[in-house]
């Protein structure tokens, strides 16, 4: 049997950053859905200090797609090498690398490699896959200069937290009450509208409009994948202004005192909208607390309402 064409595509750019920070961002999957406009979610399967096995739900030419890869992890030599295990169409096989490469005055150049095949060779899918790879690869380059270019540690600005209750119902019962989004403006208080669209099942299109106790009002949109009836992963791809991204996480399961729902978020804070937001005299260590205070109080209200409808 012919083997397909393989096909080459590199992007690059040049970051006033050092390398071992830009090599950090590449090298922490777990923060990339708020990092990478095009990620929406990430889930472990396998995992040591060298190599990982996950699977992935990225926004490829406007729609959700998802596929397993494998990477091998190289710190001392700033060296990222990914695979994809199980490929969607029309992609048949799809791998590559990420590069830093010291350059003079403090600089790095990032070096975003892909070799791929296209189902059948077939020519428009080459064209197709090419323009996601046109597309995402600069996206995910500037949103790693964005990060890493800014004074304040990449750590202070890129963060995450939980928040978890016990659950007076099921499990089963809570997940069902996040996942069904669109009767949230009858449920919960700080929801004055929902757009849900659900297509293929189990990934959701959700826009959302949210008050604030000081009356303030927010818009809302996120990408949802649905796992019944274990966890409910999220990204918003519009998010409020002190935010450049902001992607999250509910699971349900049986703790030992009961059933609990968790609700994990992850945030990158836009240090130039804080003064905007929050005033001229404010800080990051301000903006912080404020993010954590909101998205936290909304998550609780959320899971109140969930064992509430549960119990």
């Amino acid at each position: 049997m012919r083997q397909p064409t393989l096909h080459k595509a590199e992007h690059s750019l040049i970051v006033s950053a050092p390398s071992g920070v830009l090599y950090d961002l590449v090298a922490d999957v777990t923060r990339w859905p708020a990092v990478f406009g095009p990620t929406v979610a990430v889930r472990h399967l396998e995992r040591s200090k060298t190599t990982e096995l996950f699977e992935i739900w990225a926004l490829v030419n406007g729609a959700v797609a998802n596929w397993t890869s494998r990477r091998v992890l190289a710190p001392d030599r700033r060296y990222v090498r990914f695979q994809q295990v199980h490929s969607q169409p029309p992609v048949a096989t799809m791998g590559g690398a990420w590069l830093f490469r010291e350059l003079p005055g403090g600089k790095t150049e990032v070096v975003l490699r892909h070799r791929f095949s296209a189902v059948q060779d077939d020519p428009a899918a080459v064209a197709k896959v090419r323009e996601a790879l046109d597309r995402n690869s600069p996206s995910e380059l500037a949103a790693l200069a964005r990060l890493a270019e800014q004074p304040r540690p990449v750590g202070e600005l890129v963060f995450s937290f939980t928040d978890t209750v016990l659950l007076r119902g099921t499990a089963a019962d809570a997940y069902a009450f996040v996942d069904r989004a669109d009767l949230w403006q009858e449920r919960l208080p700080h929801v004055r509208r929902v757009r849900l669209v659900e297509d293929p099942p189990g990934i959701q299109d959700l826009e959302m409009d949210t008050v604030t106790p000081d009356g303030a009002a927010h818009t809302t949109r996120s990408w949802r994948v649905c796992r019944a009836p274990e966890w409910i992963a999220y990204k918003q791809t519009r998010t409020p202004r002190l935010l450049t991204g902001h992607a999250g996480e509910w699971t349900f399961a049986e703790g030992p005192e009961g059933p609990v729902a968790t609700a994990r978020h992850t945030v990158a804070v836009d240090p130039d909208a804080i003064a905007e937001v929050l005033g001229p005299d404010a800080t990051l260590a301000d903006a912080r607390a404020t993010v954590r205070a909101a998205l936290g109080r909304n998550s609780l209200a959320t899971l109140a309402g969930a064992g509430a409808v549960a119990a």
